[in-house]
């Protein structure tokens, strides 16, 4: 049986400047959750995290973002875990992840870091056994360009799938809650199914006699060439 969910953790940089940045999509999530729940941010300068308590499916869920930059983010995750005796075990860390498109959701438990800076210091203060939630910002294409990706706001069209994304993911957290992480694993992850292209059948030509050769009435490839993600 799964862990039952009690902790989710944003990631991201404190500051005005940082806001609005790709690098917050994790930041961007638990808001919307405490949006959604009217609640409101404490901060705790013991923990150098801001706090939130929610109530989801009848189970208190806290809700936390640490303030101490995103490559900082383990210990003041793991002094609230250790204040309240929470288990790392139960806690949803949300991320922004470069190795998925803009709007991309994925839920794993544990495993590494994958050079995400915010998850290798939460692994070095807490361990690895939590579940992430993986918030597709895109790969600009190049690694000498990827910091001043995830520090920039995304495109407009970019931040339309983002918005999508998140709303997706607060509305799955009460089914997480309820029938458990591996559930939620098993929707988010499933690729949608690419629609089949549909071909129109080619007129008659008015004779009985078969005409072939006619290059303008064969379908057309729809194939780009292009792999899933």
């Amino acid at each position: 049986m799964s862990q039952t969910i009690q902790v989710i953790a944003g990631l991201g940089n404190p500051g005005a400047e940082y806001e609005q940045t790709r690098h917050n999509a994790g930041f961007w999530l638990v808001d919307a959750l405490a949006r959604k729940h009217d609640e409101t941010w404490r901060h705790q300068r013991r923990f150098d995290a801001d706090v939130c308590k929610i109530s989801v499916a009848g189970n208190e869920i806290w809700l936390i973002k640490p303030m101490s930059f995103m490559n900082c983010s383990g210990g003041p995750l793991r002094a609230v875990l250790d204040y309240y005796r929470l288990p790392i075990a139960g806690t949803v860390v949300a991320h922004d992840e470069l190795d998925l498109p803009a709007g991309a959701l994925r839920l794993k438990k544990a495993g590494g870091h994958g050079g995400h800076n915010g998850l290798r210091d939460i692994i070095s203060h807490c361990g690895a056994d939590f579940y992430r939630l993986r918030i597709g910002i895109g790969h600009p294409g190049v690694s000498s360009a990827v910091l001043g990706h995830v520090l920039k706001r995304p495109s407009q069209k970019e931040q339309g799938l983002l918005d999508e994304a998140l709303d997706k993911a607060v509305r799955a957290v009460p089914k997480m809650i309820r029938k458990g992480p591996g559930i939620v694993m098993n929707e988010l992850n499933r690729k949608p199914k690419k629609a089949k292209p549909v071909i129109k059948p080619v007129a008659a030509s008015g004779d009985d006699n078969t005409k072939t050769g006619d290059a303008g009435s064969q379908p057309r490839d729809s194939s780009d060439g292009n792999g899933s993600d």
